[in-house]
């Protein structure tokens, strides 16, 4: 890494002996417009600027001022859970009320102290076409029921991707959207939908009750945060079965790992039924990642791969042939599915990304080197 990389970045924000102590870090974060703010004692405060974690001027923080900044921002509840889990989720709002930047803040412990990750969340909920997202995803949004599923690691803007969607179904539908979450990331303004929020920890007491009670709120559309365990997928079965259109979060790298991370959440004697369940409620599975965009005003982009249910799909669920459904994917591109190789090459193509960075990204450079020059490969044809 050069010099000039390791520079810490100067940056002058106003604030006032009233606010809390950490205030002025996650304005710093604010005007420089970047995604992410650590915290940990011994080191300076840093910012994730383009991709690279840089420092900011004013030397290193102590152990103590981290605890004791984030204990300002933190209920008598939040600061228990801490104690008694050595980490704690929650959202922060910087700035007037209405007109805020919110925060998703991890607050954790290490080697006895405490360290923090905070991810900006724009309060803007940007469209489609502003999340250089294509026109697919309206399609999905526009389902009646069913469950749809965004996968990808943390931070490859799953979030962002399914704000997007709920916005997209806010600004046309009057029907009654309801999110459970921890912590809520965006907040939504009720536009032709009528949408309730609900923050674990503040507006119920943890998922299980939160799920226990969503049936009876009369939601048309749901939003279950991540599908993290056995319960939480259960719920949103049981949402979609019952005609609603279900929204998820999963850690997952592509369509097929999707499933086989569902899977896993079952015991063997159960996963027949998921199976089952999956052919005839899975709307779509979109894998996302974050890469940086040579786009003039885009620093980063998504690279995505779109799974749509089908005929096809529905068979190779149901037979547990998942390591096929890329070839399905590959070979649906006209009805709107994409894998990441042919995104990539679409981003390259179209100005978004340079030829190295889609190289990095690729699951296999080869197969991208191919589809670059019009050639797919083996079994999904010819590009035309």
């Amino acid at each position: 890494m050069s010099e000039e990389r390791d520079q810490p970045i100067d940056v002058h924000v106003e604030s006032t002996a009233q606010e809390p102590t950490l205030n002025k870090f996650f304005k710093a974060t604010i005007k420089l417009k970047v995604s992410d703010l650590h915290l940990k004692a011994g080191k300076p405060p840093t910012v994730r600027r383009k991709g690279d974690l840089k420092p900011l001027t004013g030397g290193p923080l102590t152990a103590e001022q981290i605890r004791d900044g984030i204990f300002e921002l933190l209920s008598d509840k939040q600061k228990e859970y801490y104690q008694v889990n050595g980490a704690v989720d929650f959202a922060y709002d910087v700035g007037p009320q209405g007109d805020a930047d919110r925060f998703r803040v991890n607050a954790f412990q290490q080697r006895g102290q405490m360290s923090v990750a905070a991810r900006r969340v724009n309060r803007t909920i940007l469209s489609f076409e502003q999340l250089h997202l294509p026109a697919t995803m309206a399609k999905i949004a526009e389902e009646n029921q069913g469950i749809v599923l965004l996968a990808g690691i943390t931070g490859s803007g799953k979030s962002t991707t399914i704000a997007a969607m709920i916005d997209y179904i806010n600004e046309r539908y009057p029907v009654h959207i309801v999110t459970v979450e921890d912590p809520i990331e965006y907040l939504f303004t009720d536009k032709k939908a009528v949408i309730n929020q609900r923050e674990v920890g503040i507006d119920v007491i943890d998922f299980h009750a939160a799920l226990k009670y969503l049936m009876r709120e009369d939601p048309d559309v749901v939003l279950i945060g991540e599908m993290r365990d056995q319960e939480t997928f259960s719920a949103a079965i049981h949402a979609a079965e019952t005609g609603h259109l279900t929204f998820g979060t999963i850690h997952a790298a592509s369509s097929a790992q999707t499933i086989s991370r569902l899977l896993d959440l079952f015991p063997e004697a159960e996963r027949r039924q998921v199976r089952q369940a999956l052919e005839f409620n899975l709307k779509a599975i979109i894998c996302q990642k974050l890469i940086p965009c040579i786009k003039e005003g885009v620093p980063l982009c998504p690279t995505i791969e779109i799974m749509t249910t089908n005929a096809s799909i529905r068979k190779l669920i149901r037979e547990e042939r998942d390591n096929e459904i890329i070839d399905v994917i590959r070979s649906s591109y006209d009805a709107g599915m994409v894998d990441f190789t042919e995104n990539l090459r679409r981003l390259v193509e179209t100005g978004y990304i340079d030829h190295a960075t889609a190289y990095e990204s690729a699951p296999n450079a080869d197969e991208l080197r191919m589809a670059l020059k019009g050639i797919r490969s083996a079994g999904a044809g010819i590009l035309g």
